[in-house]
């Protein structure tokens, strides 16, 4: 694991320097390359679990850490709302179905600690269903441990006051707009029961075996270098990487005729450079 670029430098405004930034991301995310490659070579199983308020930071952290990984084996797994059948199984079941298998990692954006903050803070769980729950989660998560996976479990902490700026440049943004749903808004205006059931649901699950590693995350960019640095620090990984491939020369193509331009159809180029139209 390499240490920081330099010292970190930051805004007038305490954020950290968006130039430092992009470099210190680099440096993480080839190490994440590092730790994939490791992983795949270890057969290991790595299950990422990802929770936190709303505009909380969850989303663009897991982006950085898996852009530049192999998708084949670095999956996110975001599960809308149960179907009826879903409903009536055993409540881990739609989860379990996503757990890695040998050389794998699994990222979940929001996981089975739905019923211990959405479900229970919207009323959509009974209040036996959720008491069970608080039962059950650490049994099933020292089930998965002995089972040879790798939990690791990271709260996004957000201030009200920046979790409301978020909101507000979201409502704003064209772009962001898909990113506020009606459970959002909503959210907004419960923020003392979620903190409640966020506090109670600690009081169960911060286990020794399971612990939950919290990120504050008022400035986005902090929390995705501390994120990414304490996941690589979870593993005693090597350099596996292989070395670069040295290409063969290509071959010509001999009795090719590439078929008349003018028969294909182009997408537009919209972005000439000047100095090359006519």
């Amino acid at each position: 694991m390499t240490e920081p670029n330099d010292t970190p430098t930051f805004t007038k405004k305490g954020k950290l320097n968006a130039r430092y930034y992009d470099r210190e991301l680099a440096t993480l995310q080839d190490e994440l390359v590092r730790l994939q490659y490791w992983i795949r070579a270890e057969n290991k199983r790595v299950v990422v679990v990802f929770e936190g308020r709303d505009a909380a930071g969850k989303g663009g952290t897991i982006k950085r850490i898996s852009e530049c990984l192999n998708p084949r084996a670095a999956s996110i797994v975001a599960l809308g709302t149960p179907t009826e059948r879903e409903k009536t199984q055993w409540y881990f079941q739609r989860y379990a179905a996503h757990l890695p298998a040998a050389g794998e990692i699994v990222m979940f954006d929001r996981s089975w600690y739905n019923r211990a903050g959405v479900e229970r803070v919207m009323g959509f769980c009974t209040d036996e269903q959720y008491e069970e729950f608080l039962r059950a989660c650490p049994r099933f998560e020292n089930l998965l441990i002995r089972s040879g996976i790798h939990l690791i479990k990271y709260w996004f902490s957000v201030s009200a006051e920046e979790q409301e700026r978020r909101f507000q440049s979201r409502i704003h943004n064209t772009a962001k707009r898909w990113k506020i749903s009606p459970m959002d808004l909503e959210s907004r205006e419960r923020w003392v029961e979620y903190s409640r059931a966020k506090d109670a649901m600690f009081e169960y699950t911060d286990t020794k075996q399971s612990p939950w590693n919290v990120v504050p995350s008022d400035d986005k960019k902090r929390a995705r270098l501390n994120c990414i640095r304490h996941l690589l620090s979870q593993f005693d990984y090597q350099d596996v990487v292989p070395g670069p491939i040295k290409l063969a020369p290509r071959k010509p193509e001999v009795g090719y005729v590439r078929p008349p331009v003018s028969e294909q159809s182009f997408v537009p180029d919209c972005y000439t450079p000047p100095e090359t139209q006519a």
